[in-house]
């Protein structure tokens, strides 16, 4: 135990000692946080019900919707957009001052983001032909390949966006929350149809962006904007779940009439806006925590992976509930999650969820660093540096 815990000392200060001193670390502790955020979140809440040969998606937020304050600490999709926004800004800047054309400059961002995306598709292409021909409920499959391509929508949104970035890195965020506000408007006080909300996909997720972009341009700061967004955020957020009826959950929950999250709406919005005030503000003590090899070799390794993880999570959930199936419903795996007493049973399963992960990222990786294909490819890197926009030296 002792070795292994020097390797890890050893390892965690060579990735210290190669990181350059002028990185702003915070960056990638957010978006660390946000990924794990993510993840969590979607083991939390996404249960996987034997029901004879049919296995059905359910919810602990369905039968114990008390519980919803635990979605508030799990949703972090708008810290990924605020940090997005923010470096995609500071990359085309960058990319602008060395003279790389923005057709090259969005081909080698979009390259990172789809690359894992071709092994995810090909795997599940065949696991879905496997089970279809094997005469599997068709309920089941339908399930099974909804959940593991649900990441999917947020990498073209965020794709779009990141397409976006010359035309966006100076709108205003309340350009876009002023179009959720009236979609909202619409289609809850006046009946204009839900296809609506979809225009929020959009406009949405867009509002953290363009507040990442200011972080670029230097609007942020100051600690007044991270106050501001947080109270803001919290006490509109507070109103219109208490008095608007907005759900209090965060994340979706199956069969519910309104979800916060498909399409966004104002109130999954103003959340975000507390969320991103918060990372404004804890900016500074993640800096000073970052200065520890350890925690900072974690934070490097979950960013070298961050898509490999982000995109697989489910896929791990589903494999170690399908594959532990023929030992019998299982609590917390396979149980109807109505309980404590499941969400006390799936706690330590989460380690079994992290193993799977895990073994699928070994297995993969190699995607997220050159699309799988057998060239020399310039490999992802952990020591990419976050620059003020006022430094004339490239962004690498």
């Amino acid at each position: 135990m002792s070795r292994l815990i020097t390797a890890a000392r050893d390892t965690a200060a060579r990735i210290d000692a190669a990181t350059p001193a002028h990185r702003d670390r915070a960056v990638d502790a957010l978006r660390a946080f946000a990924v794990a955020g993510v993840v969590l979140g979607h083991w939390l809440v996404t249960a996987l019900v034997a029901d004879g040969r049919t296995l059905r998606a359910a919810s602990p937020l369905q039968h114990l919707p008390w519980l919803a304050p635990v979605s508030w600490a799990f949703q972090t999709l708008a810290v990924f957009f605020l940090v997005g926004g923010h470096v995609a800004t500071r990359s085309y800047a960058s990319a602008r001052e060395r003279g790389v054309p923005y057709r090259r400059w969005l081909h080698a961002r979009l390259a990172r983001l789809f690359g894992p995306v071709v092994a995810v598709l090909g795997l599940w292409t065949v696991v879905t032909l496997t089970l279809l021909l094997s005469d599997a409920e068709y309920a089941t499959v339908r399930t099974l390949v909804k959940l593991a391509l649900s990441p999917m929508w947020f990498l073209l949104v965020f794709a779009a966006l990141t397409a976006a970035t010359p035309l966006v890195s100076r709108l205003h965020p309340l350009w876009p929350l002023a179009v959720v506000l009236h979609v909202d408007v619409l289609r809850f006080g006046f009946g204009a149809p839900d296809g609506l909300g979809w225009l929020n996909l959009a406009a949405g997720w867009l509002v953290p962006y363009t507040l990442g972009a200011a972080w670029t341009r230097g609007e942020l700061e100051s600690r007044r904007p991270g106050w501001v967004l947080l109270g803001g955020g919290t006490a509109a957020t507070a109103a219109l779940v208490a008095w608007a009826g907005y759900p209090a959950a965060m994340v979706g929950v199956p069969g519910a009439e309104v979800s916060n999250l498909n399409p966004p709406t104002l109130a999954a919005v103003t959340f975000g806006l507390a969320q991103c005030g918060l990372a404004l503000l804890l900016r500074d003590r993640l800096r000073r925590a970052m200065r520890r090899p350890l925690a900072w070799a974690v934070v490097a390794l979950v960013n070298l992976s961050a898509m490999t993880v982000f995109l697989w999570h489910q896929t791990a959930l589903m494999a170690t509930t399908a594959t532990l199936l023929p030992a019998g419903p299982l609590p917390g795996l396979h149980t109807v999650p109505d309980g404590l007493g499941w969400v006390a049973a799936r706690l330590p399963w989460l380690m079994v969820f992290a193993l799977a992960l895990a073994v699928c990222g070994a297995a993969f990786r190699t995607w997220e660093q050159g699309g799988g294909r057998r060239r020399r490819v310039r490999p992802s890197r952990v020591v990419r540096a976050h620059r003020p926009m006022t430094e004339r030296t490239p962004h690498v």
